[in-house]
């Protein structure tokens, strides 16, 4: 392996190593205690002769067993370190290394521990046909619960390794054993052999090629069942742990998308179904930021009501009459302004305008209905309704004319605003279409801000506007003469606010 080591390598190596050579070590022991205080021995001539000779033969695999082990590791880690070290994202033939790394290593120590329950269940067969099986029910008891251990083991401590290996794609295909699998896998790796070997002494005792006093019976039962009980509870608390914790990960994470919090994200470490259960709600996530990010633009495309009303009530074309109240506002002088300054700055100017415009009609409980270059339409009572349309588009009419002055005096305007029926909905095509309203009273605030640009206050309103305002609002405002306003049949009283 070449090249520097990675920070996660360096972070993972000596917990991995000391995880790994623990583990079998302490099975190594678990099997000389076994033999030597639990297991009911045959009696063999010389039995100090043959305890030695094993206890010689165990310090001497162990001398061999763990060099062995370690190296066959590092040879199993050698691409993961290199792909680590490249510090890019994996090949699919990278990613399933990653992915089966724990399973491989269980491989190894299987093999080094039935390399183990054959030397010495041959080294005992030449003194005693009992003794060997009892060595071999012992070194596989001990060797099925220490590989279960170290492969749940593994597969936490390769956690960060596994993230990074998944965290671009996760394979359709799980690498990794699935949960059935999982769980069979360890219940009889760490309870299954352990509960095998207790029987098999029981069954060896009643036919008699095993014999032992009852207390050494008895001995052996509560030892093999301590044994199967810990290692089996060891190894389920590690599984259940593996499978708990990625969906508590997951239940986190859906109450932040529950408060509202759509930036949640899980690591995806797990190779099985529930890596695809992590990725599946990090892509759940990622629809829901990108329907947000739609909605956000749809709305500020077509205002906050026309995009809620459009979500929930679905998009039609053709529209219903409606009672509404219309304002329409238009800059003076646009195009002197447009050549007098830079395009830059023509651009910034509308937008602090159509800034204050936006704020002031949201906050009367109107909508902009669209822009039209350097003009706003505004509607009141669609598409959401409202108390008194008339009130709060006249409302807003004074308002804008005090606002912009104070905010914005570059800019000087004409305001109209009239009431009547009109027709509201999506009017275009079904493959592009627009929320608005069509009627006379759209022409009558059209036709009323022209006329207010020449009128010294910039604003004016129809009288069928003012008859339908509340008498709080209404008192703000003077009628005054009549005209007949451009384009149309029947002549209009005018309303202007009442001076301070």
């Amino acid at each position: 392996m070449h090249g520097t080591p990675s920070d996660l390598e360096r972070r993972l190596a000596l917990p991995y190593a000391v995880l790994m050579i623990g583990a079998n070590v302490i099975g190594a022991f678990i099997v000389f205690a076994l033999i030597v205080f639990a297991l009911p021995l045959p009696d063999v001539a010389n039995s100090g002769h043959v305890r030695r000779v094993n206890v010689a033969w165990l310090a001497g695999y162990l001398v061999f067993a763990v060099p062995a082990g370690i190296l066959w590791v590092l040879w199993l880690l050698r691409p993961v370190a290199a792909w680590l070290r490249a510090d890019r994202p994996p090949t699919e033939e990278e990613q399933r290394v990653v992915l089966l790394t724990p399973a491989r290593e269980l491989i190894a120590h299987g093999v080094l521990w039935t390399l183990g329950g054959v030397v010495f269940t041959i080294l005992n067969y030449r003194y005693s046909h009992e003794l060997a099986l009892i060595v071999a029910i012992a070194v596989g008891l001990a060797g099925a619960g220490t590989c279960a251990v170290a492969y749940l083991l593994a597969q936490r401590v390769l956690r960060p390794v596994a993230a990074r290996a998944l965290a671009d794609q996760v394979p359709e295909d799980p690498a990794l054993p699935g949960i059935t699998t999982r769980i069979l896998l360890t219940w009889a790796l760490g309870t299954g052999v352990p509960v095998v070997g207790l029987t098999l002494v029981g069954i060896g005792e009643l036919i008699g090629t095993i014999d032992a006093s009852s207390e050494r019976v008895a001995t052996t039962a509560v030892t093999l069942g301590g044994v199967a009980l810990i290692i089996g509870l060891a190894a389920t608390v590690l599984t259940a742990r593996s499978l708990a914790d990625p969906l508590n990960a997951v239940r986190r994470a859906v109450r932040q998308v529950q408060r509202g919090e759509n930036d949640a994200a899980v690591d995806v470490y797990d190779g099985s179904e529930l890596g695809l259960l992590q990725a599946g709600f990090n892509q759940m996530v990622d629809g829901l930021r990108e329907r947000e990010r739609l909605r956000d633009l749809f709305g500020r495309q077509v205002g906050e009501d026309v995009a809620r009303q459009a979500l929930e009530r679905g998009i039609t074309l053709g529209g219903e009459e409606l009672e509404v109240a219309v304002l329409f506002i238009d800059l003076v002088g646009s195009t002197e302004l447009a050549h007098q300054r830079p395009p830059t700055e023509v651009v910034e100017l509308l937008n602090d305008f159509f800034g204050v415009v936006v704020e002031v009609v949201d906050g009367e409980g109107g909508s902009v209905n669209k822009f039209v270059g350097d003009a706003a339409l505004c509607v009141f009572g669609a598409p959401l309704p409202h108390d008194d349309p008339s009130a709060g588009a006249l409302r807003a009419a004074r308002l804008l004319r005090e606002r912009l002055a104070d905010e914005v005096p570059q800019c000087d305007v004409g305001i109209g605003v009239s009431a009547g029926t009109v027709v509201a909905g999506n009017i275009g095509a079904q493959q592009r279409f627009e929320y608005t309203v069509i009627g006379d009273p759209v022409n009558e605030a059209s036709r009323l801000t022209e006329l207010a640009k020449q009128h010294e206050g910039r604003v004016l309103a129809s009288e069928a506007v003012l008859s339908r305002a509340t008498d709080d609002e209404a008192r703000h405002w003077t009628l005054g003469a009549t005209e007949t306003l451009r384009g149309r049949a029947t002549p209009t009283r005018l309303a202007a606010p009442t001076p301070a």
